[in-house]
């Protein structure tokens, strides 16, 4: 009976107001916040290592447009099939209802970034490494829009903090489950905590870092929380051979990957 009164409400709608055609949601909020986070981070980032903290502002107008883009395609890519086939348009393009892809948004992010530097002359590994912190503290942001649509929990779960979702959000095999593990607030939590160990390596070890280490020092960390955040998700997501969600091989691969090339890089410098 306690447990029934204790899960996390979710909002009852995902819509903060509505006036006329126009229609602002928490979700586009919270994408919106996070890029002012996390350009402010990356702003304090860039003048502590020399650079005018301006450039982070700059980069926007090359990263924010190329990023959503590649988040909304490897979304679409991933998804077509189960979501979008049957109704392509104009479905593809309703970005404001959710379906962005964190990868893809990275991937996407990071080829506005290699411009942006191009065009500035300056070292696109440094400014990867400023803008990680910021970068992974805006997804923790941003996640807070899965909460109010009411995507992207887990399994069934009875635990304090589990999350109470409507019966139209259900998947239908756990219709008759009111409350679930909240998987957006763990990857939060987990990005918050990633934040600060980047924060700390790059005030911790300037002297040992080479430029790139602490952007893939991201990756490897982002990767392994959301590997584990892949367990617990029952959220219908591309799957591998009809049973391996394609997110656990995608972050397992890059985790492991990129952790890899962290040792290496470091291990070829310490035989100089």
């Amino acid at each position: 009976m306690l447990y029934a009164l204790l899960p996390l409400p979710s909002p009852p709608t995902p819509v903060v107001f509505e006036a006329g055609p126009l229609t602002l949601r928490y979700f586009g909020l919270c994408i919106v916040l996070g890029i002012i986070a996390g350009t402010w981070l990356t702003s304090r980032q860039l003048a502590s290592r020399g650079y005018d903290g301006a450039l982070a502002l700059e980069s926007l107008f090359f990263v924010v447009p190329l990023g959503l883009f590649g988040a909304r395609l490897y979304h679409v890519a991933t998804e077509y099939g189960a979501q979008y086939a049957s109704n392509p348009i104009p479905s593809v393009l309703e970005v404001w209802k959710g379906g962005l892809g964190v990868y893809g948004g990275v991937a996407g992010g990071f080829l506005g970034l290699l411009l942006f530097s191009r065009f500035r002359a300056i070292s696109p590994l440094t400014f990867a490494d400023a803008a990680a912190p910021g970068l992974v503290l805006g997804q923790a942001i941003g996640r807070w829009g899965n909460y109010f649509n009411q995507e992207l929990f887990g399994w069934p779960s009875d635990l304090p903090w589990a999350i109470y979702i409507a019966p139209q959000n259900r998947p239908a095999q756990f219709a008759d489950a009111t409350s679930f593990h909240p998987t957006f607030l763990y990857e939060a939590l987990w990005d918050i905590l990633v934040c600060l160990v980047l924060l700390w390596a790059a005030r911790r070890f300037p002297e040992r870092l080479e430029a790139g280490d602490i952007f893939m020092l991201y990756v490897v960390l982002y990767s392994i929380g959301r590997f584990l955040v892949e367990t617990l998700r029952v959220d219908q997501a591309f799957l591998i051979g009809d049973s391996v969600r394609g997110g656990l091989l995608v972050s397992g691969t890059l985790a492991l990957g990129f952790a890899l090339l962290l040792l290496l890089r470091h291990l070829r410098t310490s035989r100089k």
